[in-house]
C-alpha cells in the first residue's frame, strides 16, 4: 500500500497527532489533525484535515504498509502515581479540581487523554514526603512473618486516587515497584543503600505479594511487579537497594516466581527496571534456567544508554516483552533544549519501535517547587504541575507528548 500525505508547512517545530480510521481504508479520506508546537503556543489545536491519497508525486511522503507483519500489541502510555503525585492531587486540589484533572488525564470519552498505563511505588521513593516501608517494626527487629505489614501509609492519598483513575478508565493497567525492601531485610539495616540478605528472599517475595493482595482488596489490581527499582544504583539520600542479576535470578527463580505460579493468577514479573546502558543485566536473568520462565518482560529506564538497547535483548528472547517504565522530564540536558520533540521521539515513538508495549513518564504531578521530594532529584518535572497554593494546573512537555 503506497500513500501520499499532504500537510501544511510550518516554520516552528511541532508534533502532529493524527487520528485515522483504517477500516475500511478509502483513498482521499480526511484525516483529523491536531498540532502542538514546541513552545506550546499551539497546544492540541485542531487543524484543517489532511488527506491520504494514492500517488507518487514529487512531494509525496511514501508509506509502505505490510499488513502481513505484526509487531507487539500496545498496552498503553502514562505516568507514575508517586506518593507525591497522589498527595498533591488528593490534598491540594478541591473535589471539582481533582475530578476535572483526573478525567482530563484518564478519560476516554473524547475530552480526555485516555492514559492507560501507570506505576505505583511499593513503599517510599524519592518522591514521597518521608521514607517508609510497608513493614517497619517499632524496634527495627526482623519480622519475617510480616506481622507488621500495613498499607496504611497509602490510604489517605495513593489508594483513593488510584481507585478514581480506575473508575474513570477501567482499562488502566497498573504496575508496581519497590525502591527498597524493609531495612531489617538488608545488610545496612536501613532503607538507604545496601543489599537484600539472602535469608530474606522468601520474606521479601511474600512482602511483595501481600502488597498485591492488599491493593486488590482496596479495588486496585496490580497487573505486574518489578522486584527492585534501579537495582544497579544505591542512592545516598533516599530508599534504594542493589540487587544484581544473579541475586534477582535467585529471588525470582527460587522464591517469587514459584509463589506466583502456585497462585495461578499473577501478577506478571518484569525484570531490570533500570537503564539502557547495561543490557547484560536483564540478559543475565533471561539466561538463568530457573528464573527465565517466570519473567514476562524487561522494564527499561531512559537515564543512561540508548533506546536501541531494547532490540538486541528482545531478539535474544523474543518471547519476552519490553516496557519503558520510567523517564522523567526536568531541567537538565538534553531534556531542557530537546523539549517536546525529544520526549515525543525518544519515549513515545522510539521505545515502541524497539518493542516496548507501553511507556511511562515518571511523576504524574509535582508542585511548583518540583516536589514534594525526600532526597534525590530536585529538578524533575511532572506531567502536570499543580500549584500547591491555588490548585492551578500547568501542562508540561510530557503531557503533550502523551496527548
Amino acid at each position: 500500500m503506497r500513500l501520499r500525505f499532504h500537510k501544511a508547512r510550518s516554520t516552528r517545530p511541532f508534533i502532529l497527532v493524527l487520528a485515522l480510521a483504517f477500516a475500511p481504508f478509502a483513498y482521499a479520506q480526511d484525516v483529523a489533525v491536531w498540532i502542538t508546537t514546541a513552545d506550546h503556543q499551539r497546544a492540541l489545536e485542531a487543524s484543517a484535515p489532511a488527506q491520504f491519497e494514492a500517488g507518487n508525486g514529487a512531494n509525496a511522503l511514501r508509506i509502505d504498509i505490510d499488513d502481513a507483519k505484526r509487531y507487539q500489541e500496545i498496552v498503553g502510555f502514562g505516568a507514575s502515581l508517586t506518593d507525591s503525585s497522589a498527595w498533591l492531587i488528593q490534598h491540594k486540589l478541591d473535589q471539582p479540581q481533582r475530578d476535572a484533572l483526573l478525567k482530563e488525564l484518564f478519560g476516554r470519552d473524547g475530552d480526555g487523554l485516555g492514559l492507560s498505563f501507570s506505576r505505583l511505588t511499593i513503599g517510599a521513593s524519592d518522591f514521597s514526603r518521608h521514607h517508609y516501608s510497608l513493614d517497619d517494626t517499632p524496634d527495627g527487629r526482623p519480622d519475617p512473618e510480616l506481622k507488621h505489614f500495613s498499607i496504611d501509609e497509602n490510604r489517605g492519598d495513593v489508594i483513593p486516587v488510584a481507585r478514581t483513575m480506575l473508575a474513570i478508565n477501567p482499562q488502566l493497567k497498573i504496575m508496581a515497584s519497590p525502591w527498597s525492601a524493609p531495612g531489617w531485610m538488608k545488610d545496612t539495616n536501613s532503607l538507604i543503600q545496601g543489599k537484600l540478605l539472602p535469608q530474606y528472599y522468601d520474606a521479601f517475595s511474600r512482602y511483595l505479594l501481600k502488597y498485591v493482595d492488599a491493593y486488590a482488596a482496596e479495588g486496585v489490581p496490580i497487573f505486574a511487579l518489578t522486584v527492585q527499582n534501579e537495582p544497579d544504583y544505591e542512592p545516598k539520600d533516599y530508599p534504594g537497594m542493589r540487587l544484581n542479576a544473579p541475586a534477582r535470578a535467585r529471588l525470582i527463580g527460587d522464591h517469587l516466581g514459584p509463589m506466583i505460579a502456585a497462585r495461578g493468577n499473577g501478577p506478571l514479573i518484569f525484570d531490570w527496571d533500570h537503564n539502557w546502558d547495561k543490557p547484560q543485566e536483564p540478559l543475565g536473568v533471561r539466561g538463568d534456567a530457573k528464573a527465565n520462565p517466570h519473567v514476562a518482560a524487561v522494564a527499561w529506564h531512559c537515564y543512561g544508554g540508548d533506546v536501541t538497547a531494547q532490540s538486541p535483548v528482545h531478539d535474544a528472547f523474543p518471547d519476552k516483552d519490553a516496557y519503558m517504565t520510567e523517564c522523567s522530564g526536568g531541567d537538565w540536558e538534553p531534556v531542557r533544549s530537546g523539549g517536546l520533540p525529544l520526549q515525543m521521539k525518544n519515549i513515545i515513538i522510539r521505545s515502541a519501535r524497539h518493542w516496548a508495549r507501553g511507556a511511562l513518564f515518571w511523576n504524574l504531578a509535582l508542585d511548583e517547587n518540583n516536589g514534594p521530594y525526600a532526597g534525590g532529584c530536585d529538578t524533575c518535572r511532572g506531567v502536570v504541575t499543580i500549584d500547591s497554593r491555588t490548585g492551578a494546573i500547568t501542562r508540561t512537555d510530557e503531557y503533550y507528548a502523551l496527548a
